[in-house]
Order: C-alpha cells, then structure tokens, then sequence
C-alpha cells in the first residue's frame, strides 16, 4: 500500500516514514499543501497522511479541492490542536479521521489500517494464486511446502502480481507504484526484486511463475489463478 504523509515539521515527518516503513508501507514525503496536490495529481496514492498547519495551502485546503474534485482518497489529517471546533471542521471537509498529536505509532497505524479497510482488501484477508497464499495482515507469502515474510518492496511487488494474475505489470509501473514518482531508482531495481521473489517461489514449491516478457513488464502465470479469499 502507498500512502503520502504531507507534514511540514521534517523531524516528525522523518519518524513517522521510518514507521511507516517497518510496517510495510510504501510512502513519499512532501512539506506543504501544494505539493500534496502536485503529487497526488501525478501519482497513485492509497492514502493520504495530511498535516492541518502547513505552509502555501494548509491542510483542511488541500482536503476541500480534493474533494471538490471527486477524489475519494481516505485521509487522515494530523494536528496539534484539539478543540472539538476543529475537529468537527476537518470531518466536515470529508476527513476519514482525525489524530491529535502527539500520538503513539500503534494508533496512527490501527488509524490507517481503519481508514483503508474499506478500500482495499480486508485487513485479515488474503491473495490466493495456484498453492500460493498471501497474507494481507501478516505479509506472509505461504504455500503447502512453507512460508516466508516479505520485506516491503517484495510483498508490494507480490500483492500486485497476485492481484493481478496473468496481467502483464510494465516494469515503470512498478517503479512509479512502490519506489515513487520522484525517485532515482533504475528499471534494474525492479529485476534484482523479482530475482528474489522467484527464488522464493521456488523455494515454496510454487505451482505459478513470474512470467517476464521482454522489453515490457512481468506477469505472474500459472494453475488455478484465483482471487481473494
């Protein structure tokens, strides 16, 4: 899952991407409202992390024109202040939440995952693809012959294929997806990930393969394809 966290203060910012991470999301970074809009503009984002107090376009802004704009993205808006007045303006202007700092890394988490469920495959549900098994909850990627626990840019990877079987994923759509708009990875980073996920499939005995097809992307193809569960 791709989340953007649009917070002004770089120290929190920093904290909150290091948690984000160890509890594989995928998340970029920007420090005003008018990059907010810029990036979610030119990227996919699963979920939107929004600062109220920030400088150019603040939050509460930001989240009237997205709405405004038919954009239905959960948003989850971040603020030192906690007059019920506030509040009642953030939800009002189509907030899925609402969080007070300071606040403890379970909650935002248990905040997201609330927020999202809605959107995406339940939070205890899983990918079944052949005598793969991948876990939405755990990121456990098992089969009858064993399990392992991805690490984030691998489960990403694995939930979009699995999501997805038989459809060919262009490798600059991986890139964009899990790496970011504005990063500086290479095409290549998305091979060396794949040559892992294949080793695992191998490992596991797995009745499907990642497909690669030339020049253009990878696919996962194999018996039974199927759906979630």
């Amino acid at each position: 899952m791709k989340l953007l966290l649009a917070e002004d203060e770089k120290d929190l910012s920093r904290a909150l991407l290091a948690i984000l991470t160890r509890s594989n999301y995928s998340a970029d970074a920007v420090y005003n409202g008018a990059d907010a809009l810029e990036y979610l503009e030119s990227t996919h984002y699963d979920a939107l992390i929004l600062d109220i107090m920030m400088p150019k376009i603040d939050g509460l802004t930001v989240l009237r024109k997205l709405r405004a704009q038919g954009d239905p993205i959960p948003v989850l808006l971040l603020t030192a202040k906690s007059e019920i007045d506030d509040k009642v303006a953030g939800l009002d202007a189509g907030a899925n939440d609402y969080l007070t700092k300071p606040f403890a890394a379970k909650e935002l988490l248990a905040r997201i995952r609330a927020m999202t469920r809605s959107q995406n495959h339940a939070v205890d549900s899983a990918l079944k693809v052949g005598n793969l098994r991948l876990d939405l909850a755990t990121f456990e990627l098992s089969s009858p012959f064993g399990s392992f626990r991805l690490a984030n840019k691998e489960f990403q990877m694995m939930e979009l294929m699995m999501a997805n079987p038989k459809n060919l994923i262009p490798t600059e759509r991986f890139l964009e997806k899990i790496w970011g708009y504005d990063s500086n990875a290479e095409l290549n980073v998305v091979w060396v990930y794949i040559s892992y996920l294949r080793k695992k499939l191998t490992s596991l005995q797995a009745n499907v393969q990642i497909k690669a097809s030339r020049n253009a992307g990878y696919s996962l193809e194999g018996q039974g394809l199927g759906g979630t569960e």
